[in-house]
């Protein structure tokens, strides 16, 4: 789990605090922090991976006002599951995730890079997802901790 969070949290804020110099006396650029849908409510039986995703929205959105009208554009990615390969690779079993919850990685980084053109912060890609993200705000935390621990239970968290 340390090393899940040195990746997730350190490192990600290690390139984003080291790109971001060069972008600004330019005075254009763009970073692309790829969190999750994970990161939206607590997840239990995942709750490093969900805390580290949390970290990558909130560390993305407030430098995002800290570097307002410098020119430079910044992204928090939250896709949900995507098919990339890491599943599998992980030993992580999938098969229980209905394939209508699945994009292709080809459609999450299309959408993202529009989403990115069009000055958009935060980008959920699929019309599925963003119905997930939106009752995930909408709904008690408490409720959607019992949700996502449920959720997890369910589709092999």
């Amino acid at each position: 789990e340390e090393e899940e969070i040195r990746l997730n949290v350190i490192a990600l804020m290690r390139l984003t605090r080291a790109a971001l110099p060069g972008m600004l006396k330019r005075g254009q650029g763009a970073i692309i922090n790829v969190s999750s849908l994970a990161g939206l409510a607590p997840l239990p039986l995942n709750a490093t991976y969900g805390a580290t995703k949390a970290f990558v929205n909130s560390f993305t959105e407030a430098v995002h006002e800290e570097i307002a009208g410098s020119g430079v554009r910044l992204q928090v990615l939250q896709p949900g599951f995507t098919r990339t390969g890491f599943q599998e690779r992980a030993g992580i079993e999938s098969s229980s995730v209905p394939d209508f919850a699945w994009m292709e990685a080809s459609a999450v980084v299309d959408a993202s890079i529009d989403a990115l053109r069009r000055g958009v912060l935060v980008c959920v890609p699929g019309g599925a997802n963003k119905l997930l993200a939106t009752l995930t705000g909408a709904l008690p935390r408490s409720f959607a901790r019992r949700i996502s621990g449920a959720a997890s239970r369910r589709f092999g968290g």
